[in-house]
This record gives structure tokens, sequence and C-alpha cells, in this order.
């Protein structure tokens, strides 16, 4: 089932199995923060855009029996999701779509989600020191599409009152609330993400609801490390349960 220089990682609290490869693609600590702060209903519908090599979907699926649809431009990022998914047992309940976002709205017809999750690029593509590999420059910088595609995307596939939770850096977060307003996703959960107290926060987790009414909840700051360098309670929940 691997591929040369691929690997099989785990992820520990959920007991699943990962394709990896380091050349390609290897999640970050911000797509676990990602499935962690993300709640799943029971009856929701799932759309993760930006797949990647799927991990947002294999988290969420240990969250229910939901539907999850993964959509992700690169070929090889693709072929690796999909294979996890078979690894794991998931075809049932997870799809891999190989797709750039935009073409979403031609895909599905509006309103056909209940929840969206994403972790977009971070950075814009005129960024002065980009990855050197084309497969992390795309992932990581606005390449094929923009934080506006991804939260104009959104309004199409959810429906009214549904959800989208979204991963970025923290020096974006103006960037993020006003795209949101934009296209009427109205910003209801915040976390700050810290590497360790007396540091600056360095990603957020935004909730938003399509259609939602004004009211915005921050939630106390979530620090990774504790002042020795070690894994805090909070991330060791997040890790191993």
């Amino acid at each position: 089932m691997l591929e040369a220089d691929e690997r099989f990682d785990y992820l520990l609290k959920e007991d699943l199995r990962i394709i990896q490869n380091d050349a390609v693609f290897s999640f970050s600590t911000d797509a676990l923060l990602l499935g962690h702060f993300t709640n799943v209903r029971k009856r929701d519908r799932i759309l993760d855009m930006c797949t990647g090599n799927g991990v947002i979907p294999l988290l969420l699926s240990d969250k229910g029996q939901n539907e999850i649809t993964g959509v992700e431009i690169q070929s090889q990022l693709v072929d690796m999701a999909r294979r996890s998914v078979v690894a794991n047992d998931l075809a049932q309940r997870i799809t891999i779509e190989e797709m750039d976002i935009n073409a979403i709205p031609q895909r599905f017809k509006p309103a056909q989600f209940d929840l969206v999750t994403c972790n977009p690029p971070y950075f814009k593509a005129n960024q002065v020191h980009q990855h050197q590999l084309e497969a992390h420059k795309i992932a990581r910088h606005e390449i094929y599409c923009t934080l506006d595609d991804c939260l104009r995307v959104a309004n199409h596939a959810l429906k009214q009152g549904g959800r989208i939770v979204m991963v970025h850096r923290a020096e974006r977060l103006l960037d993020v609330m006003t795209s949101m307003r934009r296209y009427q996703l109205e910003p209801k959960q915040l976390y700050m993400i810290y590497s360790k107290p007396g540091k600056e926060a360095q990603t957020i987790v935004v909730e938003a609801r399509k259609g939602g009414n004004q009211g915005l909840h921050i939630a106390p700051p979530f620090y990774i490390y504790d002042k020795d360098n070690q894994y805090t309670p909070e991330m060791r929940r997040v890790y191993y349960g």
C-alpha cells in the first residue's frame, strides 16, 4: 500500500493510520488542533476543503458516523488520502475528491453541507520567502486558492445556520474575520493558540455560522508547551485523548 518514501504514521487518540511523505506533505499540529476544536453533530454532513493527505476527515471520522467529503487539488495527495481511507476501512463514509475548491459550486448544489472545515494555504502568493518544493508551495501559499476563495465557496456549500471551522495564522486574524463577514459567515468562536506562556499567539481556530447573529466568544488561551517545554495537559489530550 505504501509508495517510495512513504510511511504510516499513527493518529494515536483515534487509533488510525495515515500515509505521510515529507517530500510531498505531512500534516502539522495545526491540523490536529483544527480537528480537536471542531464539534461534530450526529447528522452533520461534512466537507473538508484543502484536505491534503486526508488528516482532517480521518480525525473527524472518530467523532461520529458522519458522511465526510475531502477536496484536494494535488493528485499525489489525493492518492495518499484515498489509500489511508481504505487502510482504515472508512471508504463507506469518507470520499476524497480531486478538484480545485473553486470548482465546488459546479460540482455540488448550494447548501449541501452542515459543516465545513478548512486548513487553507496560509501565505500570500507574492510572499518573498516561499517553500521550494512545489507540493509544499501549493499547500502553504495562495497559488490555487485564496482565503476569500475558501470562504466564498464555504458560503455556497453550507446550509443556512451551517458552520465553518478554519485554522490559520494568528497574524491574519483580521483577514479571516473580515473575509468571513464578507461572505455572510459570522464569527462565533475564537481559539488563540500559543506555543507557551509569555509568547505571542501563533495560530487561531475560528468557527463561524452562516447567517449567524453577531456575538463572538473568545476561549481561554490554549498553550502547546508549558514553561519546561513539555506538552501541556490540554495538548496531551489532543494527541492521546
